[in-house]
């Protein structure tokens, strides 16, 4: 694809300072990228501002600059009021607009987006149809992997992974949208042909400061995007006020929604219901554990719904999902208890995860919790009190980045203590996992919260190898044995 300078200072709304008809290849926000024909945009960042990197960008033959105030370099310059604004735009533009060409499904909310993008893409390639995903756990498209550092990719990085998903036939795009990247516009210039919202609890208060900042974050994708149709979770008071504000085709989800499961029926080996929808009704059976992970597959079947996808290709490809790294993922293998693997890093998700266990096993929940270092500093306690509610609780390090690992599990322990439960602190995490299996019992479940797919402890900034799941399963003695594809999936943790 190509462009030109007076297409992206059109699509940006910016003053040109340059030739119009100047041809573009790409652009980007990443100085190191520029090559002769590629536009930096200058975004000012936490740690960076790229206005300090112009110059090296004007030196290694850019195209041009994107900027919010000029500056002295030989190169023609768009002057936009806000470049993380404008970058957006202008990368779709320079890509051939290729979300007008996909149909993308965004989804958003606290907990379950890994999971409902993962479904939403199992269904669509079992119907036959070419499908892409973008998340936090992997982004691919057929063969293809890409190498993507955030949950939702730095607006360049975006367009360009669409762009490239495009034009190796892809029809349908799975994508996470976190807060982040609707605060920080990483999303703009792309069309959803469906967006999603599962659910809002606390998280990220460290980057948005206030639980009413989060929110309106997470709702500005359905009032400040282009958005077809909307499918959204109005068993969550947002999502209500989300639903009653978006103007266009609306699925709701729920309980008296739209899309709805009755007679649920529960075990280790998945999920049985009945599926009321408005392309029709259906028994499904389907290797998903727990009400929460029902409620994701819910949200997933709406998707598809209006996607247009056939209504019994999405009942047959409930039954066969793919299971989600690290989502819910059953790592034991014949010990007599259970052994799972979730990301559950916020309150509600470490409640639900151990919610859905209690209720499929008549032995103990034992769940070890650790939280995040150089994060939101609040939630830690409410996660003490979350874990209270396993029978037992094994308090732990998850990544402590450059924070005291001690000092973050004090104020875990402060809410978990508050209730008074069984647990132990364990500060190494190893030995952590070591303890919460050396009490299991037959018959009872082990859950390993907070690193799900992860495969590296993040520790006064260095990442050293460490998978919670590979953990296990040497404890255990089963080596490589027990796969991640293991019928049972999903989470409502990210």
């Amino acid at each position: 694809m190509a462009s030109t300078l007076g297409e992206l200072a059109m699509a940006s709304q910016g003053r040109l300072d340059g030739d119009p008809a100047l041809p573009v290849e790409d652009v980007t926000h990443e100085s190191t990228r520029v090559t002769t024909g590629v536009v930096f945009v200058a975004i000012r960042g936490s740690r960076f501002d790229g206005h300090e990197f112009v110059t090296a960008a004007a030196e290694a033959g850019a195209a041009g600059v994107c900027v919010e105030t000029p500056i002295d370099v030989d190169v023609p310059q768009i002057v936009v009021d806000d470049t993380r604004a404008a970058i957006g735009p202008m990368a779709s533009a320079v890509h051939g607009h290729p979300s007008r060409s996909l149909r993308v499904v965004g989804v958003t909310g606290t907990n379950g987006k890994t999971t409902v993008t993962h479904y939403v893409d199992s269904i669509v390639r079992s119907a036959g149809i070419a499908s892409g995903l973008i998340g936090t756990v992997e982004s691919r498209s057929g063969e293809t992997s890409y190498d993507t550092v955030r949950t939702t990719p730095e607006a360049s990085r975006l367009q360009r992974v669409l762009a490239d998903m495009n034009s190796s036939g892809a029809e349908v795009v799975s994508m996470e949208v976190s807060s982040h990247a609707l605060e920080m516009g990483r999303v703009r210039g792309t069309r959803f042909a469906v967006a999603a919202f599962t659910n809002l609890s606390q998280d990220h208060l460290d980057f948005h400061g206030t639980m009413a900042a989060y929110e309106a974050a997470k709702r500005s994708m359905f009032l400040d995007y282009e958005v077809e149709a909307a499918v959204v979770n109005v068993d969550d008071p947002v999502g209500i006020q989300i639903a009653e504000g978006f103007q266009g085709s609306l699925t709701t989800v729920g309980a008296d929604g739209d899309v709805r499961a009755e007679d649920i029926v529960s075990s280790l080996s998945g999920s049985t219901f009945e599926l009321s929808t408005p392309a029709g009704n259906a028994r499904v059976s389907s290797p998903v554990l727990g009400g929460f992970n029902v409620d994701n597959l819910l949200l997933a079947i709406a998707c598809c719904i209006q996607l247009d996808v056939p209504f019994q290709d999405v009942i047959a490809g409930t039954a066969n999902l793919d299971a989600v790294p690290g989502r819910f993922e059953l790592v034991s293998g014949d010990e007599g208890f259970a052994v799972f693997v979730d990301y559950a890093h916020t309150p509600e998700g470490i409640r639900s995860a151990i919610e859905v266990a209690r209720g499929a096993t008549g032995g103990n929940v034992i769940a070890v919790v650790g939280a995040g270092g150089n994060r939101d500093r609040e939630k830690r306690p409410q996660m003490g009190v979350a874990a209270a509610t396993a029978d037992f609780a094994v308090i732990t390090s998850d990544n402590p980045r450059d924070e005291e690992p001690g000092e973050i599990i004090a104020e875990v322990v402060e809410g978990l203590a508050a209730d008074a439960p069984a647990f132990v602190v364990v500060e190494d995490r190893r030995s952590a996992i070591a303890t919460a299996l050396e009490m299991a019992n037959d018959g009872d479940v082990v859950l390993i919260l907070g690193k799900g797919h992860e495969t590296g402890q993040e520790i006064a900034g260095s990442v050293i190898p460490f998978d919670d799941r590979a953990v296990a399963r040497e404890l255990l003695g089963i080596g490589d044995s027990a796969t991640s594809s293991q019928p049972v999936s999903g989470s409502m943790s990210q």
